[in-house]
């Protein structure tokens, strides 16, 4: 094919600010040639600050026209639209988390290789210069065998008041399933992909349902808030490592604060701000390079990975079994914090 044809469902800010963006940005490669959403008005509009010719009621009309798809919808439609897309012979780039729960995951992965088209999960943390300099350090050796990995992505009150990100039904839980996934993503991804054992979690939500909230991110109704807005959790593997992690939307604390490092056998690293540390020359070393986490960039690297693999020229960064274990840790941390003990992830 000369040009990837590539259409857009659901027309709300990560369409408008991230992907339509990245995707034109490559118009030597792509045609953003459609956009479907259930507000008509809504992709009516989008379509018209962004020049794009076809707009469609139905998803399923669009399949017909497009190689590729873009979801970017609410997390309940997630498995349902990817799966439809992918038996319609069409390849899929699903906006994170890849869907509400681990058997929904189970059955996009199925539906991939069944119809043999592409599935990719938009976790774009992957694609940073923090992330791509880690994988690098670790591969070359640095870390050694790893033994703690220590995760914080918290925010000082920035609960997403607009869209629906309150909303359990549509959403399937909050700041784990929305913010704290990226990091756990890209924790086992450093972690060369190694296989959870046990998870311990706990969820909490007492914070952002008390009135008059102050909110950075926009007001929300704390009277049907029902997600998680902070959450904390200990996760071991299968190498003996373990992982602790924490994640918050309305956090009582000073400042945002986003924290990945790895303690290992030969060496240690951190990504915020980017450092090595390690025994050398007989003293304690620590080295410092330049490698931000530019989401901008980032994005645009994601976009260009799923494109190239989809004309045959790449392989994805981020595979549709990955995400799924992803799934697989909140589904056992929400299930944890249910019963009050840990879950075994085989009993999953």
């Amino acid at each position: 094919m000369d040009k990837l044809k590539v259409g857009i469902i659901g027309c709300g800010g990560i369409a408008c600010n991230r992907h339509i963006p990245a995707f034109q940005n490559l118009n030597h490669l792509v045609d953003v040639v459609a956009v479907q959403d259930v507000d008509l008005a809504l992709a009516k509009n989008v379509a018209n600050d962004f020049h794009i010719k076809n707009i469609h009621e139905s998803y399923y009309t669009m399949f017909e026209q497009v190689d590729a798809v873009a979801i970017c919808t609410p997390n309940k439609f997630h498995a349902e639209i990817s799966i439809a897309a992918l038996e319609a012979g069409v390849n899929v780039f699903c906006e994170k988390p890849m869907a509400m729960n681990l058997t929904e995951c189970e059955a996009m992965v199925d539906a991939a290789k069944q119809a043999g088209k592409l599935l990719a999960i938009g976790y774009h943390y992957r694609f940073t210069d923090a992330a791509i300099t880690a994988k690098k350090a670790i591969g070359s050796g640095i870390v050694g065998d790893p033994l703690v990995t220590r995760v914080q992505a918290l925010r000082r009150r920035k609960v997403p008041g607009w869209g629906v990100f309150t909303n359990k039904t549509l959403q399937g839980g909050g700041s784990l399933i929305d913010y704290g996934c990226h990091m756990l993503d890209l924790s086992l991804w450093l972690l060369n992909d190694i296989e959870p054992k046990e998870v311990l979690g706990k969820t909490y939500n007492r914070l952002s349902k008390l009135p008059n909230q102050l909110n950075d991110w926009g007001p929300f109704d704390h009277e049907k808030f029902d997600v998680d807005d902070h959450v904390t959790s200990y996760i071991s593997f299968n190498d003996h490592s373990t992982l602790q992690f924490e994640c918050s939307w309305s956090a009582n604390i000073k400042e945002d604060t986003k924290h990945l490092s790895i303690s290992g056998v030969d060496g240690g690293l951190n990504l915020y701000p980017f450092e090595i540390y390690r025994p050398k020359l007989g003293t304690y070393f620590t080295e410092q390079a330049y490698a931000e986490h530019d989401e901008g960039i980032a994005a645009q690297r994601q976009a260009q990975n799923f494109v190239n693999s989809c004309l045959g020229n790449e392989t994805l960064i981020v595979q549709p079994e990955q995400a799924l274990k992803i799934n697989k840790i909140i589904d056992a941390i929400y299930r944890s914090s249910e019963i009050g003990q840990s879950i075994k992830l085989n009993e999953l």
